[in-house]
Formats: C-alpha cells, structure tokens, sequence
C-alpha cells in the first residue's frame, strides 16, 4: 500500500489515470481504523490489479485531510481520473465487507 503525504497527494491520487485509486485516511488515535487496516490489506491483494490501494496518516496530513473533506475517521475514498467517484464514512463502515462492497463496484 502506498503511503501519500502532501508531497505525493496529487501525483498518486489526483493525478493517476491508469485505474481507480482506493485512499485510506486513517489516524493514530482512530482504533477503527487500525482494527480494519489488516483487512484492507488483504482486499489490496485481491483488487490490488483492479484499484491501485494508498493509505494516508490525517494525523500527519491534518490539512490534506481537510482539504479532501474527510471530517471523520475511518474514511475511505475511491477517486477515479482525480475526482472521487466513492466516500464511506466512519457511519456507513462497521466492517471489511462494507469496504469490499465499494470496491466491487470498480
């Protein structure tokens, strides 16, 4: 999984054109996030030629995170040509599945 900061945001994410790009904003203190971060790994192994899959640290990239509208945590992005084609918020996340479903729809 791609790790994206403020320096890479725009070239891995907004800018990728070759297939959808899945963005897991997560945080330090969101157990969530971490409890859920094993799983998306695996679905990174069974989409990873489909989606390209990136993870993002808000509590490092407070401002990005602002930016992208990510006012929650967990909460996972599907952008497609740079716009965001899919948001889950932390409301409409209580498991892997829920995460899957949003994939197979790429």
């Amino acid at each position: 999984m791609i790790e994206v900061n403020k320096d890479n945001f725009e070239a891995e994410v907004l800018n990728y054109t070759e297939k959808p790009v899945f963005v897991d904003y997560w945080g330090d203190k969101c157990e969530t996030c971490k409890q859920l971060m094993p799983d998306v790994h695996k679905l990174e192994e069974k989409y990873g030629d489909k989606i390209k899959f990136c993870s993002l640290n808000t509590s490092q990239n407070r401002r990005l995170a602002i930016a992208q509208k990510v006012l929650g945590l967990p909460t996972m992005i599907v952008y497609v040509n740079g716009e965001k084609a899919e948001v889950l918020t932390p409301d409409k996340i209580s498991s892997a599945a829920d995460i899957e479903e949003m994939l197979k729809k790429f």
